[in-house]
This record gives C-alpha cells, sequence and structure tokens, in this order.
C-alpha cells in the first residue's frame, strides 16, 4: 500500500508538471514576455538609450563635445559642460554657466555631489537638453553613463530575433543549496572581478548531461539570476552568453528554468554597458536553441 502511494504522488507530481509545462496559456505569455522585452529595451531609458560611458581620473576632469575638455562627449552634448572632480571615493560637479543643466530637474549649483548608482538615495540624474547622465560605480572606478533619447541604436533599432517558443525549453531543474551560500567571482566585460552570492546550484538534465549552474542574487530582487553560455553561441546566439532569470525554488527546491526567456545582454546592443560574463561553471555543452538570437545576425 505504502508503495502505491509513493507511485500515485509521483505520478501526480509528473501530470501537474506536464500540465503547467503544456498549457494552453503558454505561447500568450511568450507574446506578452517578449513585447514588454522589447518595450524595456526601446523607453527612454533603456539600454537602447545609452549614448556614452566615460571613466573618471583622480581629481578634475573637464567635459563636453569641444576640445579640449578631457571627456569627450557626444557631438550633440554642449560644448563646455562642466568640471566632474572625483576626490576620495565622491563626485563633485561644478557646470559650465553656458550649458544649461539641471540636477534631478533643478538648475545646476556649483559643488554639488552627485550620488552614484550603487547609493541608496542615487543615482543623481543630470540633465542638459533631451541627454542626461548619471554616475556609476564599478569596484573602486567611477565613471559616467549617458543617455540620449535619440541615440543612434535607439533610432535603428530594428527588432528582436528569436527561436520559436517551444514548451520543451522549460527544464525543471532543483536548487541544491549550499551553506552557507557560496561566494561567486564574476568578471564583466571590462575586466573587473566582483564576488556575488550564490545560494546554491541549479541542477537539470539536458540530452541526457546532468549540469549544474550557480545563479546569483542580485541586491533588492527576489529571483534568481543565471548567466550562462551555451554552444550556440558559435553561431546563433550572443557569443559571450546570455542571461534568465528564475523564481525561488517552490516545494522540494524545484524551480523552473524558461529558457524561452533567455536574452541578450545590454552589451549585445551598445558598447557602453558593463556586463557581467558568465562563470566557467555556468558553460552548457549542449546547444539550447531558444530564447533571444543575437541582435542583428
Amino acid at each position: 500500500m505504502k508503495r502505491l502511494v509513493v507511485a500515485l504522488c509521483a505520478l501526480l507530481a509528473f501530470s501537474a508538471c506536464r500540465e503547467e509545462v503544456t498549457s494552453d496559456s503558454y505561447p500568450a505569455e511568450m507574446k506578452r514576455w517578449r513585447a514588454d522585452r522589447e518595450a524595456r529595451l526601446k523607453k527612454e531609458d533603456g539600454w537602447l538609450t545609452l549614448a556614452g560611458l566615460f571613466w573618471l581620473e583622480p581629481g578634475e576632469n573637464t567635459f563636453g563635445s569641444a576640445k579640449p575638455n578631457r571627456i569627450a562627449m557626444p557631438a550633440n552634448a554642449p560644448a563646455k559642460c562642466g568640471t566632474l572632480t572625483l576626490r576620495e571615493g565622491q563626485v563633485f560637479f561644478d557646470p559650465d554657466p553656458s550649458a544649461g543643466m539641471t540636477i534631478n530637474g533643478q538648475p545646476a549649483a556649483a559643488g554639488v555631489e552627485l550620488l552614484p548608482d550603487t547609493d541608496e538615495k542615487g543615482p543623481t540624474r543630470v540633465s542638459f537638453g533631451v541627454m542626461h547622465f548619471i554616475v556609476i560605480k564599478r569596484g573602486e572606478k567611477f565613471g559616467i553613463r549617458v543617455r540620449d533619447p535619440e541615440s543612434p541604436a535607439r533610432v535603428a533599432f530594428r527588432g528582436l530575433d528569436y527561436y520559436p517558443a517551444d514548451a520543451r525549453w522549460r527544464v525543471n531543474a532543483r536548487l541544491e543549496r549550499y551553506g552557507p551560500p557560496k561566494k561567486v567571482p564574476i568578471t564583466n566585460v571590462i575586466g573587473m572581478t566582483s564576488d556575488e552570492t550564490s545560494p546554491g546550484a541549479l541542477v537539470f538534465e539536458l540530452e541526457g548531461t546532468t549540469y549544474r549552474l550557480d545563479p546569483i542574487m542580485e541586491s533588492g530582487s527576489d529571483e534568481l539570476f543565471v548567466i550562462f553560455k551555451d554552444a550556440t553561441s558559435r553561431d546563433t546566439t550572443y557569443p559571450a552568453g546570455r542571461y534568465l532569470y528564475a523564481a525561488m525554488p517552490g516545494a522540494g527546491g524545484r524551480v523552473i528554468l524558461d529558457f524561452n526567456k533567455a536574452y541578450n545582454p545590454p552589451c549585445a546592443f551598445t558598447p557602453f554597458a558593463t556586463c557581467p560574463l558568465p562563470p566557467r561553471q555556468n558553460r552548457i555543452a549542449a546547444r539550447v536553441e531558444a530564447g533571444e538570437k543575437n541582435y542583428g545576425h
């Protein structure tokens, strides 16, 4: 009797899984997900509007579109924007009076500290015309990230390309928790490495092979963030890898990895992003022919 109950429970669990994976609502869900993905890219502060990324040197950094500024801004920026001073881990801004700059919507005053994107009260937004910039901090480096809603990348955007959505790429995984959570070194495209927290390994099978991926937990997020690379990166998907989010595990540590929702990092669209790259253990030997293909290919 006990064996029968166990077998029945296993059958019910399998059936529930199959019903979830083959739901008639899934095509509509994927259509909404893709539309939302494209809308986020194209919005006024989306990745397509990036128009510059400039790292600051200690001391004074003059910037503007004219020479001889230390930082050469895009051509449609003011000729002289002012001076950014990096001093002891803080950035201060002295605007040029001719530039018409504003700080968080108010006329820019001299000597204002610009909070970076890592500050809980930041980032401070400096605007000029339709453009704006914020200070970013990566490790011990500070820079300014410039956005322009009229950037060539946004104006010329020609849409995203995907593999056909297929429910078989909704993979059942289990989260084998680390005790305590493990620090995973993550290197970004500019060569900087930071230790990120992984709560455990996501274990699953593809084509008869068992894989283990280390997701990381982003600050303020309640989802698992997976940075991975697979065999399609050689021809059809972004060469550096792709990203995927998954909900925290349910009963029994079960996690659905929906590779149909794998997407390109910002670096596929702009050279002005600082995308994290997949750690070595997050490389999949199989071809994951699901999700977003390489942009423009």
